[in-house]
């Protein structure tokens, strides 16, 4: 079935950088069989852009992927960046957040809510591994930093090494561009000092989020709390999107129980689910210390949940 995104007519032609999302249109639209200026009006971009994007992204067959593509501009970014802006004294908050066991992303979309500095992830991370090669510590504080630690030394790594799942590619297309309400991205946020942890749920269009305690982080646990939470949902989850950590790796359950569909994202590539990563980081700035107990009841996650929601959409409206 033909699927088109159409834009205003009246709105102007954006020369912002092409987006992750934009590249799966562009590619999904090229399949189609229509011309790159067709595919620049239903973007709402010039036909020049899409020539562009064409000649830079193409492989050497003449074919468009846009992962490669995503791949090939992350590449250009990184060698054309500039000398470093940040000195020592700026990473001082970075590494208070860092210290408390914050992911870069979280620590990121903090710093730069608070007005405190506007640094990315990928900074933070350049960061820290510089301190890793000069034999410093800060790497230890990163969440998959043993697993990390066990790539480089090019042992075999299990990440996302699951027969059968599917892929994000094949997402609808509703929540590919965000336009339906029902798909969200899920994740977990790990206690520290306990096995307790949290399910965190987003809905990718309006960033409503939906949070659940789990007593451990085991495929067992966050299956029966997931099925729960899709059930009081009453048919509003449509899909989800996961990253391929092992408590997810009971899908197929939940799917067969529910009807959700779920999806996959690629190993290491955090920002195909950025609304849940955004998310987190609300999360934890917004309660400072707080994470997931064993004392923490469930009207308290409740209490927790609507003060998220409602500063989001406190956000949205600034």
């Amino acid at each position: 079935m033909l699927q088109c995104l159409w834009r205003d007519k009246g709105a102007k032609m954006s020369y912002t950088q092409i987006t992750h999302d934009e590249r799966y249109y562009i590619s999904t639209y090229r399949r189609q069989g229509f011309s790159q200026r067709m595919i620049a009006r239903l973007l709402g971009r010039s036909p020049s852009t899409i020539s562009r994007e064409f000649k830079r992204n193409v492989n050497r067959h003449g074919t468009y992927r846009p992962s490669k593509a995503i791949e090939k501009t992350s590449g250009r970014r990184s060698r054309s960046r500039k000398k470093p802006q940040f000195k020592e004294i700026h990473f001082k908050p970075v590494i208070k957040l860092l210290k408390r066991n914050w992911s870069p992303k979280q620590i990121s979309n903090s710093l730069r809510m608070s007005n405190t500095l506007n640094i990315s992830h990928e900074t933070i991370y350049k960061h820290i591994w510089a301190d890793k090669r000069n034999d410093g510590q800060l790497y230890i504080h990163l969440r998959q930093s043993s697993k990390q630690r066990r790539k480089r030394r090019n042992s075999y790594d299990s990440r996302g090494v699951l027969h059968g799942k599917r892929p994000i590619e094949q997402r609808p297309i509703g929540a590919k561009n965000r336009s339906r309400i029902g798909h969200f991205e899920i994740d977990t946020v790990h206690g520290r000092g306990s096995n307790h942890c949290i399910m965190t749920l987003v809905d990718r269009k309006t960033g409503y989020l939906i949070i659940g305690k789990l007593k451990n982080k085991t495929t067992a646990e966050l299956n029966k709390r997931l099925l729960g939470v899709i059930k009081k949902q009453n048919g509003r989850i449509k899909s989800i999107t996961s990253d391929n950590g092992t408590e997810f790796h009971g899908y197929k359950e939940i799917e067969e129980k529910s009807g959700v569909k779920f999806y996959f994202a690629k190993p290491y590539h955090s920002w195909e689910r950025g609304t849940n990563e955004n998310t987190n980081g609300l999360m934890l700035a917004l309660g400072g210390d707080w994470h997931p107990a064993s004392n923490q009841t469930e009207d308290q996650d409740e209490k927790t949940n609507v003060a998220i929601n409602s500063a989001k959409t406190q956000e949205d409206k600034q």
